[in-house]
Parts: structure tokens; sequence; C-alpha cells
């Protein structure tokens, strides 16, 4: 039965991907046709603009997927989509897509929580000890979660408003950096001093493990207003002490779970997994505990569809996707949780 291949179809946002998964399990394929270029003119993404972009792109990507794999549809034993959480009219062209080609070819179509596949970026030639804490960081969603095995999760904390992703996005706007905003606040603030803005640290001497970045944001609007003129020192030295701020909340969180709930292993996730100081900061976490750490390659952070099929592949191993398989008719659940 693991000598299976699937084909994974992720859709959740403005990134168009496809990827094979064979083996035990192997990527064989990771294709990604990205719209960054096409929503920077608006300065974040446009969810209409984003579906037709999708539409247009997720046959292509499909094919270019299985060329690289060396795979023909034929082979393909199950199909692995992403169904939430994330933009409505993306999911739904990832979803029908892949009911199409599920009806065509007469196999299983297994949908994937989003954040959950976020997990299984971390598998990829790794083998995880358990239990495990992942703090999984994206535009949308700043979460810590317990691993106890496969498919077993709680959630020990997650952002009350703003995640540290739309944090970096809306800076960077207001610094005129453009979209994606999140790995130019990090070019920018290698050349910066951290120390130079004293900017809040919100909630992070709760006694709980979640999140807050709203405060964070309107402190930085506030300041960037009172400088009103804007030099490449004061942005670098602006974008250092926000990037510092936001490393510090979510490194401070990570370190209490680890003190309470005494994990093996210690993972990231998500598209501000990329960034390099939350990197370094995490991997010395580790170190100073003497725990596994796993951080994904850049590849496997942002939105992609390796990890929809690593999920899929670990459902089917300890199969919880057997009930799902029996559910034809899910459909797109743009809020969908971990459970």
């Amino acid at each position: 039965m693991y000598n299976l291949s699937i084909l994974a179809i992720e859709t959740s946002c403005d990134e168009t991907a496809a990827a094979v998964i064979e083996g035990d399990p192997r990527i064989k394929s990771n294709i990604i046709a990205s719209q960054a270029k096409l929503h920077a003119r608006y300065g974040g993404v446009v969810p209409e603009v984003a579906a037709r972009s999708h539409i247009t792109a997720i046959i292509p990507t499909i094919d270019l997927a299985l060329k690289k794999a060396k795979t023909k549809l034929s082979d393909i034993d199950y199909i692995a989509v992403t169904q939430g959480p994330g933009l409505m009219t993306s999911l739904m062209v990832g979803i029908d897509t892949a009911k199409a080609l599920g009806a065509a070819l007469n196999i299983p179509v297994i949908p994937i929580n989003h954040l959950e596949a976020h997990i299984y970026a971390n598998f990829v030639e790794q083998n995880i000890k358990f239990p495990a804490v992942i703090l999984i960081v994206s535009g949308g969603h700043t979460l810590l979660v317990e691993v106890k095995g496969h498919g077993k999760y709680r959630i020990l904390g997650e952002t009350v408003d703003d995640a540290a992703g739309e944090a970096f996005d809306k800076t960077a706007k207001m610094l005129g950096l453009g979209y994606p905003g999140g790995p130019m606040i990090s070019k920018l603030a290698k050349n910066g001093n951290p120390a130079a803005f004293d900017f809040p640290r919100p909630m992070i001497n709760s006694s709980n493990f979640n999140f807050s970045f709203s405060g964070l944001k309107t402190a930085v609007l506030y300041k960037v207003q009172q400088l009103k003129s804007l030099n490449l020192i004061l942005k670098s030295n602006l974008a250092a002490s926000v990037q510092q701020a936001i490393v510090d909340v979510l490194i401070s969180k990570t370190e209490k779970a680890v003190k309470q709930y005494k994990p093996k292993t210690i993972m990231l996730g998500g598209g501000v997994a990329a960034n390099s100081l939350l990197r370094q900061r995490f991997s010395l976490l580790a170190k100073s505990y003497k725990l596994n750490a796993i951080i994904p390659k850049l590849e496997y952070c942002t939105d992609n569809a390796a990890m929809i099929g690593l999920a899929a592949y670990y459902r089917l191993k300890t199969k919880k996707a057997i009930r799902q398989l029996a559910d034809k008719n899910f459909g797109v659940e743009p809020n969908l949780k971990i459970k």
C-alpha cells in the first residue's frame, strides 16, 4: 500500500502548486507557479485575481509536476488537495480540479488541512521524535501546536488578532517596500539596528501561549507618521526593530511551551519560517534545551503541494484518511481548523 503514488494540489492563496509523492515517501516533483509579481502592483493578494490566475495555471502546473516526476496520470493512486483554510475562490479551483481528475481516473480524492500540511513540511527526509511542538507562522496564521503523533494534535495557542506574517507585510507597505513584504523586511533588516526603536512585544509575558500583533503594527504606524520622512538608514532600523520584536515574541512563546510540555522535537512551519533571524534563534533555542530542531528548507516553508502530499501519505498510513475517502461531497472550508 505504501508504494502508492499521490498527486497533490495546493491553491489556498496565491501559489498554484502541484507535486507527486511516491514510495515511502519520496517527493518526485514539487512545482510552484507564483503569483507574487501579479499581486505586487496591488500591494497584496486580490482574491478575484488570484482565482483567475489559478484557473489559468492549474493544468500546466499539474502537467509539469507529472512530467518532472516521470509519472503518468494513469499511475496515480490518490489525489490530495487543500480544503482550507484559505481564500474561498482560490480553494475552489484546486478542489474542483482534484474532483474532476478523481472522477475521470476513478481514484479517491483526499481533502487536506493546509495548516496540518505545514506540520508535514518538516517530514521531508526527517525522522521526527514525538512528542513535538511546532510553531506555525504565516501571513494568516500564528499558532503553537503540540504534536503527540501522526494526526494527534493539540493547539496550545494562536493569534487573537493579526498574524506575524501580516505584521511583516503591513510594515513593509508602510515603508514603501512593496509585496511580498516579509522577505523585503528581512533583507533590509540585515543593515539595520534592531535596538534603534523600542517596539512593544505584545503578550510576551502573558501566562498563555496566544499571540497578538495588532498593537505592534499600530506602534509602527505611529512611529512612521512621527518620522515623516524615511531615508534608507531609518527604513533599515525600522525593519530590524520590527523583526526583532516579532521574533522575540515567537521565540519566547515557543520556549514557554518547551518548558511546560517538554517535547523531544521542536519544528517550524509556514512562510515566516523562511525568516533568517527566526531560523537562527529557533536553532539556538533547541540547542539550549538539547532538543532536536527541525526547520524545513526554504522551498517547503512557503505554500507548496509537496507538504499536501506528505500530509495525505501519513493520513493513509495511519488510516486517518479512511473516513475522508467516504465523503466525496466535501467542500471548501476557508476557516478550517486543526483537529
